[in-house]
């Protein structure tokens, strides 16, 4: 497949510092996107700015510190972007905060939720939640007004959502995906996606913390999420709205609409909602994805 081009585009990513957020930083400037790279810790930040240059000669990416829990570090990140980046054309919210934050050893010394330290249950929401909420707030004026710009928002499989001792990780992450649905419906017709990317499995980054009983090289490689990413911020993805994508089943050298239907699905299970409502069971095991 030709590589796609996403010179001219602008494209903010959250949570660039590290793991996920960093791999696809690395994909969209390889792709000729500019990049600001935000992320709460600068120094991450910047080591991501290197990386790019190293890998990509040329490469456009700004490393920018934010707390996306701020609004007045949102509006104001948000408006340096588009005056001094050339304006604005696709926010990924991929920051995040995992269990890990509540016990390292998570995995093998689970946190009920009667457990969990308010304070740090408060930070995951607000990161996981509020976060992408400011920043897709911020920044959907502005996509708009141009009537054209994506949004893709990085949550988890459903079975996560819902397993036992995962909160608030897991709940955090369910109402991204509702709010995702919404969104996508709000913004219907007006030339602005919203569409989910997860990687489609635990995957090798300081989500999973080195003490976890994994052997890490069965995680899932951050640079699933490149292929998908790029793809969602180009043009050639104006008619997808409301999916959410699977980076791990993603396949880079299948033509874009195949490669979606062997990913994809909508988001938020709207068929478990369907049976619901008809008054059938779901079938066991069948949300996983």
């Amino acid at each position: 497949m030709a590589p796609i081009d996403l010179t001219g585009k602008t494209v903010i990513v959250t949570g660039a510092g590290s793991g996920l957020g960093r791999a696809m930083t690395l994909g969209l400037a390889r792709c000729g996107a500019t990049v600001a790279a935000l992320d709460l810790n600068e120094a991450d930040a910047a080591d991501t700015g290197r990386m790019a240059a190293k890998l990509t000669p040329g490469a456009r990416v700004q490393p920018m510190a934010i707390d996306v829990r701020r609004r007045d570090q949102v509006e104001r990140t948000v408006e340096r972007v588009r005056r001094e980046l050339g304006g604005l054309h696709v926010l990924v919210n991929c920051a995040g905060i995992g269990m890990a934050y509540l016990r390292r050893d998570y995995v093998v010394n689970p946190v009920r939720f009667w457990e969990a330290d308010p304070d740090r249950w408060q930070d995951v929401m607000d990161v996981n939640v509020r976060g992408p909420f400011l920043m897709a707030r911020t920044v959907t004026p502005h996509l708009l007004a141009q009537k054209w710009g994506r949004i893709v928002n990085v949550t988890t499989s459903f079975n996560t959502m819902v397993r036992a001792a995962n909160m608030p990780y897991g709940q955090s992450k369910a109402a991204l995906e509702a709010a995702s649905a919404a969104w996508a419906g709000e913004l219907a017709g007006s030339g602005v996606t919203v569409n989910v990317l997860i990687p489609g499995g635990a995957a090798d980054t300081a989500m999973v913390p080195p003490e976890s009983p994994y052997d890490r090289g069965t995680l899932t490689r951050p640079e699933v999420m490149v292929a998908p990413v790029c793809f969602l911020a180009s043009d050639a993805s104006g008619d997808v709205n409301g999916m959410r994508f699977i980076g791990r089943d993603w396949d880079p050298a299948l033509p874009p609409a195949e490669a979606m239907k062997k990913a994809g699905a909508p988001i938020a299970w709207p068929a478990l909602a369907a049976e619901a409502a008809a008054g059938q069971p779901a079938p066991k095991g069948g949300f996983a994805r």
